[in-house]
C-alpha cells in the first residue's frame, strides 16, 4: 500500500511559537492515457490506481461496462489504459475532467433516468456515516483528504483522497471491479454535490447519493433530472432531502 502521509516539521504559534512535528497528505501528479491518445493529468492520492482508472472511465462514460476494458498498466504516476469501443473517438470528445466543473448542461443529455426502486432508512444513512468517519483514517491524522463509501446490502467500500471527485472515481471502479450492483447500493461521501459529480453517480446508475455537506445549485438540477435521490447536511440525526425523496422510508 501507497504510503499516504508524509511528515514535516512546523512551526505551531498557540500563543507562543514552538517547533513540531506534523502529518500532512501526500498528493501527486498522475497521468491517465487511453489508447495512446487521450491524456488527461490528475493531482490525487497515488493509491488504488487501478480503481480510478475503471471509476472515471465509468463515470465519464468513456466506457459503459469494465468489459470495455483490454488492459490497465500502472506504473508508477502513468496509467496506460487500453480499451475496445467502436465508438471511443466520438466519447472521448464529450468527456469532463474529473477533478473540474465542465459543460454538464451538454453533457447531461447523455445520461439516463434512474428508475430503481431501492430505498433505505433514515437509521441506515446514520449507520454508514458512522463507519465512513471510522474508516477515514487518513483523515483524522491530517485533515486532508476526502472520504467517499459505497454501501450495500452485504458490503461496504471506503476509499479516501485529496480529491472528492476522485474518492468517489475510485469506489466506483472499486465497486465494478467487486461486481457491485449499483442499482441496489447508495454513495455517502464528505464533500459538496456539484454537477459533474451528479452526472456521474446517474450514469453509473446509483440511486442515492447522500453528504455531510451542500448540493450545488447546478448538482440539485442533475440528481431532478436523472432521478437521483439527493441528501445533504448529514449530522447526528438529522439531514435534508433535496430530491426524490420516495426511496428514504421514513415511518
Amino acid at each position: 500500500m501507497v504510503n499516504m502521509l508524509r511528515e514535516v516539521k512546523a512551526i505551531r504559534f498557540d500563543g507562543k511559537a514552538h517547533d513540531i512535528d506534523e502529518i500532512i497528505i501526500c498528493d501527486e501528479e498522475i497521468e491517465l492515457i487511453i489508447n495512446e491518445t487521450v491524456s488527461r493529468r490528475f493531482s490525487i492520492s497515488p493509491n488504488y490506481l487501478k480503481e480510478f482508472s475503471v471509476g472515471y472511465l465509468l463515470g465519464e462514460g468513456l466506457i459503459g461496462s469494465l468489459d470495455d476494458i483490454t488492459e490497465i498498466k500502472v506504473e508508477e504516476k502513468i496509467i496506460n489504459v487500453k480499451v475496445d469501443l467502436e465508438d471511443f473517438d466520438i466519447r472521448k470528445e464529450l468527456v469532463v475532467g474529473s477533478d473540474c466543473f465542465g459543460g454538464w448542461r451538454q453533457k447531461i443529455e447523455f445520461v439516463g433516468k434512474i428508475e430503481s426502486d431501492y430505498t433505505i432508512t433514515p437509521n441506515e444513512i446514520f449507520q454508514s456515516f458512522n463507519r465512513l468517519r471510522e474508516e477515514a483514517r487518513v483523515w483524522q491524522e491530517s485533515g486532508g483528504t476526502h472520504v467517499a463509501g459505497l454501501v450495500s446490502s452485504s458490503d461496504f467500500l471506503a476509499i479516501e483522497d485529496v480529491s472528492r471527485h476522485v474518492a468517489v472515481d475510485k469506489i466506483i471502479g472499486a465497486g465494478a471491479l467487486k461486481n457491485y450492483d449499483f442499482s441496489k447500493s447508495f454513495i455517502v461521501y464528505s464533500g459538496r454535490m456539484p454537477a459533474d459529480m451528479l452526472i456521474k453517480v446517474a450514469r453509473i446508475g446509483i440511486p442515492i447519493i447522500a453528504s455531510n455537506a451542500a448540493p450545488t445549485s447546478s448538482g440539485y438540477s442533475v440528481a431532478d433530472r436523472t432521478g437521483v435521490t439527493m441528501l445533504g447536511f448529514v449530522r447526528g440525526q438529522r439531514f435534508n432531502i433535496y430530491t426524490h425523496p420516495h426511496r428514504i422510508v421514513i415511518k
